[in-house]
């Protein structure tokens, strides 16, 4: 690694250092409680801005990272400047040939709000602290240029897209150019290669699940590969767990998405710690501490999913002060559950946790799923799993059902 380009890139953060400058958390005053109704309200909204570091968090900030300081470190080589004449036949539709060879490529996969585009987008504002990077020779390097995967995996519509972005940031006309003479999309690749290679360090390619049902998925994946080859840049793709099952079809499109998947929290330290941090912004006169029971409850009804333990949390406050019970309690989460979420009942389910002082409700339901026997039971969970889009052998052994897999 040269260490001249270090100079160029932000300080990389670790421990409680990174956890500082990753949490965002609201301007809170204890008094806003005994505000009017309405001032509280307005100040509930903010429960929606905090960011709560976890160690997701924090491994995607490192990936994030490391894969722009692998393709800074490519920019000012003579490969860089012999690729740069190459990327010039591509877009006149002669002869190339692939000199500077990739950085990377990799996935961060996982269910929908559990917090991985809000955490990429809080770790792209912190590598991108400099909007815009000076190397020698008059390169000016975009730390990171993030953009989505078109609906209908476009592969024009993708590299029109990061070349506006670029416009966009530099002031160049490189997206105007491009319409102009109506590029062909060998044109635009060979063209997008050359402005990755020098004004692009880290490209974030978000909704990546698009190309699962899309006749277009694997040729989209395809150019992604010839701009790594090309530019010499990293590509990150953002998306759901649906899209494991697309790039497990073939070894090119695997050993391209090789990553960080998450899922849901599980009921341990973070969960509380997370729920913790988020309770601390009460805005109801009447606030609860954040015990065990209350703890579980929210676990039980939010599946670990962290965006409804926000939802839950907001909602319930917003209902507390808007029919004057206002108070934080299970009462008004019990009622938020019920009137504001109960689209997503089929989804959030978690088995109640096991402890000696279960509540009264927690052993009504655990005695009713032990009742729960046979075929109605294996139907209940491959309902769920085909629903979330899981594997139906995998859920239905969480559950204690064993399946015997046999070749024909």
């Amino acid at each position: 690694m040269d260490e001249k380009t270090l100079k160029y890139m932000p300080t990389m953060l670790t421990g409680i250092e990174l956890d500082e400058a990753l949490k965002v958390e609201p301007d809170y005053d204890i008094s806003i409680r005994n505000t009017p109704e309405a001032n509280r309200l307005i100040a509930l909204q903010d429960l929606y801005s905090i960011y709560i570091p976890t160690d997701m968090s924090r491994e995607i900030y490192s990936k994030l990272y490391l894969s722009l300081l692998r393709s800074m470190n490519k920019k000012q080589s003579l490969t860089a400047i012999r690729q740069f004449s190459e990327n010039q036949n591509h877009i006149k539709g002669k002869e190339f040939t692939s000199l500077i060879g990739g950085s990377d490529s990799y996935t961060i996969l996982d269910d929908s709000g559990i917090g991985k585009s809000s955490t990429v987008s809080r770790v792209i504002d912190m590598i991108s602290v400099q909007r815009i990077i000076d190397l020698p020779n008059n390169m000016r390097i975009i730390p990171c240029i993030h953009v989505q995967t078109p609906a209908d995996c476009s592969i024009k519509g993708l590299l029109f897209e990061i070349l506006r972005k670029v416009d966009e940031i530099l002031g160049t006309r490189y997206h105007y150019n491009a319409m102009r003479i109506n590029a062909t999309a060998d044109m635009l690749i060979g063209s997008v290669s050359t402005v990755a290679l020098n004004h692009i360090g880290l490209l974030v390619v978000d909704e990546i699940q698009n190309v699962v049902n899309s006749k277009n998925g694997t040729t989209i994946i395809g150019m992604l590969t010839q701009l790594i080859n090309n530019a010499g840049i990293s590509i990150c793709m953002v998306g759901t767990p649906k899209s494991a099952l697309f790039f497990g079809q073939e070894m090119m499109l695997a050993r391209r998405s090789l990553g960080l998947s998450y899922g849901p929290f599980i009921y341990d330290d973070t969960f509380k710690r997370f729920c913790m941090e988020l309770l601390r912004f009460q805005y109801v006169r009447e606030t609860s501490q954040p015990e065990d029971t209350l703890l579980q409850w929210l676990y039980h009804h939010s599946g670990g999913n962290a965006s409804v333990v926000v939802s839950l949390i907001h909602d319930a406050q917003e209902m507390a002060i808007l029919d004057g019970y206002d108070k934080l309690d299970i009462n008004s989460l019990e009622k938020a559950y019920e009137n504001r979420l109960s689209l997503l009942h089929d989804f959030l389910y978690q088995e109640p946790i096991q402890n000696k002082k279960s509540s009264k409700r927690a052993n009504t339901l655990k005695s009713a799923q032990v009742k729960e026997t046979g075929q109605s039971l294996i139907s209940d969970v491959v309902l769920r799993a085909k629903k979330l889009q899981k594997d139906i052998v995998g859920e239905l052994s969480v559950h204690g059902i064993q399946i015997l897999e046999v070749a024909i």
